[in-house]
């Protein structure tokens, strides 16, 4: 993935975990809009439960333009079947000298793997459509329902990972977020309301961020995306041992429950993809979070930066986070340090954007002079 203009600061030293410690430090320096939204005395609905089972067409369609000589395509395919999804297949067109589904290594993330040898006389062009069916999932917190989990693929979702270190200053700011918290369940809550007192939604960073958690705890910057703001969640959660891990994927239709910011326009879904949070915990098993969305509600749902997490628009947005989400999504992996089978130009720190490369290195997914995509989601 291309790198955000603020990932390129110089680290700043331990004094950044003295200013990370106190609760909305981040939002304050980084404040220039009002305060708080415009008061409102109802509080909005927002209660994702598990229902019945939606089905998408959903289809990816790109083109290399400028293409000189052999180029490679890959195209993120949903490869998660669990309560929540079941993906049912994939069909493909275009040009390509030949295209197959590969997967990563490590876990398995799938993908539409073509190559072009340039000899077309048009530029590269591939099309996949999946079909998948997704619901909305929710944890029963009153009803415990420990779920079975091999010791070592739980030992797994704890480990560090390029972008996510365990220790140093992420296990640090994980110990101070918990403080004498006991169960699995009271660190991950004071975790997550951590996340979500210090980050914030910031605009400018380009597609879901990077997810490069040392940088942000070394410069106290905590504004982000996705990537960057579950990301630190995730990598909190494992540097104490809790298992976590990210889902990447993409909304794919309006939220249910009316809110803009926290659903895909079906027609033209480029810039939706949206990664998610779970963890492992002993009496539930893995369990929905998105601390994320909590800020991106805070941020651009109205006008003004709401700055207060018990506004009645954002309130039950961030008691509904932790434990459920809304089946409008549809997840592709749940992978790290991707190797892109052929490729010659690095590893990914997720996948979740189409991605293509020739002999000249890797293109841009977000700069749509060179590499154009569209994606569009069809209800069935």
């Amino acid at each position: 993935m291309p790198d955000m203009n603020r990932r390129d600061v110089i680290a700043m030293g331990a004094a950044a975990l003295a200013g990370a410690a106190s609760p909305l430090s981040a939002w304050a320096q980084a404040a220039s809009a009002p305060a708080t939204a415009a008061p409102s005395t109802t509080e909005r609905v927002f209660a994702p439960r598990p229902g019945a089972w939606r089905s998408f067409e959903v289809t990816t369609s790109v083109e290399v333009l400028d293409a000189k000589g052999p180029t490679k395509v890959w195209l993120p395919l949903p490869s998660v079947d669990r309560e929540f999804q079941q993906s049912l297949g994939h069909r493909w067109s275009g040009n390509a000298k030949s295209a197959r589904v590969a997967s990563d290594e490590r876990y398995g993330a799938q993908m539409l793997y073509a190559e072009f040898d340039g000899s077309a006389s048009s530029a590269p062009q591939l099309s996949v459509t999946s079909s998948v069916r997704t619901r909305s999932r929710a944890v029963d917190w009153k009803r415990a329902t420990p779920a079975t989990e091999d010791a070592d693929t739980l030992r797994g979702w704890t480990a560090p990972t390029e972008l996510m270190p365990t220790d140093g200053i992420v296990l640090a700011t994980a110990r101070e977020a918990i403080g004498d918290a006991k169960s699995d369940e009271d660190k991950v809550r004071r975790i997550y309301d951590w996340v979500v007192s210090h980050t914030y939604r910031e605009p400018k960073v380009r597609g879901c961020g990077v997810g490069d958690i040392k940088t942000m705890l070394e410069t106290a910057n905590f504004g982000g995306k996705c990537g960057d703001i579950n990301g630190l969640f995730v990598g909190l959660c494992r540097s104490v041992g809790i298992p976590a891990r990210d889902l990447y994927g993409i909304r794919l239709v309006p939220s249910a429950f009316g809110y803009r910011e926290l659903g895909g326009n079906p027609a033209k879904l480029q810039g939706a993809q949206h990664c998610r949070a779970e963890v492992f915990l002993k009496r539930h098993g893995w369990v929905a979070m998105d601390p994320a969305d909590v800020g991106k509600v805070m941020r651009l749902e109205t006008p003004t930066w709401i700055k207060d997490t018990q506004n009645p628009l954002v309130a039950p947005v961030e008691r509904a986070l932790f434990g459920s989400w809304e089946g409008n999504w549809m997840a592709f992996n749940n992978a790290h340090d991707v190797a892109l089978p052929g490729a010659k130009f690095g590893k990914l720190g997720f996948f979740m954007y189409p991605q293509a490369e020739n002999a000249n290195g890797r293109y841009d997914p977000l700069d749509p002079d060179q590499f154009r995509y569209t994606i569009a989601a069809r209800e069935i």
